[in-house]
């Protein structure tokens, strides 16, 4: 089944009930909603569910409240799921601590605090390994969280008919939007007034993950600011990752880039990033139905979480 196939599958009429993505911004949110399957639209020779995206400013952090009056006003039914962004949560590489596996959690939380900005007491975190070890080191990512913050959207999206089904960051969110393939792709993504973001993906599974500070007015840009600063700096960063990932990950070399950022010259960033780099760049496809919501990517790739742990469950019993 192709990508677009698989996204299509979700905003179609086979989805059975509704499921709201999330995505907090810096100084935004960014909703979508895919109704129930008796909600439908007309698109060509088949009925298709239609998607609603919503933007909304946030004054003062309020995430909770505005939360709050979307749900009432949409009425959230049945699944919701959550991206924070980088002020939200942080990301730190460490060696897995040398404790038994259920107590994992607890030794990272006094392993990381000098490392993060979030005291232990208030701190919610999980881990996900690397694909591969590093330098035959067994090393982990920690991401973790306030609580305090955490519990806020937990009591909005968790009551009623609604059911928080997952909290994600932006890093997993934008990698379930790139196809499952063999070879690995580098994808450069943003969210609106985010930093961004640059991940190495590879069968399903995140390589390589890195925030860039310093980009999150790229939507200001003009084209000469984009040429003569701009995809330098990024071209630079992105020969570095593609080291790392040749070099101390000892993976074949990227032979594409994928872009996916919601400013207006997207399509002349892809091109001067290609003359750059020496490497095919592409944007990411979406969808034609959802190709003038790419500010919204996020959120969309929220929604496709259950089906890439679907697939990665399936994997793990194919395997063994």
């Amino acid at each position: 089944m192709s990508f677009l196939t698989q996204i299509s599958n979700i905003f179609s009429k086979k989805q059975p009930e509704q499921m709201v993505g999330i995505a907090l911004q810096q100084k935004s949110l960014g909703l979508c909603i895919i109704p129930p399957s008796d909600t439908v639209v007309s698109e060509g020779a088949e009925a298709i569910v239609a998607p609603i995206f919503k933007e909304r400013n946030i004054e003062s952090s309020d995430f909770s409240g505005v939360m709050e009056r979307l749900k009432n006003k949409y009425d959230f039914n049945y699944k919701c799921h959550l991206v924070l962004n980088s002020a939200q949560s942080q990301i730190v590489q460490v060696d897995k601590p040398n404790v038994p596996e259920a107590e994992v959690n607890a030794a990272l939380k006094w392993q990381i605090k000098d490392l993060v900005s979030i005291s232990p007491e208030n701190m919610v975190l999980d881990y996900f390994d690397g694909p591969i070890k590093s330098g035959g080191i067994e090393k982990i990512n920690v991401v973790c969280s306030p609580l305090n913050e955490l519990k806020k959207f937990v009591a909005v999206l968790n009551t009623g008919s609604a059911r928080l089904e997952s909290i994600t960051i932006e890093e997993f969110a934008f990698a379930n939007l790139l196809p499952v393939q063999q070879d690995a792709s580098l994808l450069v993504c943003q969210q609106p007034n985010e930093e961004i973001i640059l991940l190495i993906v590879k069968q399903g599974k995140l390589y390589f993950h890195r925030r860039l500070r310093g980009f999150s007015q790229l939507a200001n840009k003009t084209e000469d600011e984009l040429s003569m600063t701009v995809i330098d700096s990024l071209a630079l960063e992105i020969q570095r990752s593609s080291d790392f990932f040749e070099r101390q990950l000892r993976q074949a070399p990227i032979k594409n880039i994928k872009v996916l950022l919601p400013i207006d010259l997207e399509g002349f960033f892809a091109r001067k990033l290609s003359e750059n780099t020496h490497l095919p760049v592409t944007l990411l496809d979406l969808p034609e139905a959802y190709k003038e919501h790419r500010g919204f990517a996020a959120a969309i790739g929220a929604t496709m979480t259950e089906l890439r742990v679907k697939e990665q469950a399936q994997e793990v019993m194919h395997v063994s």
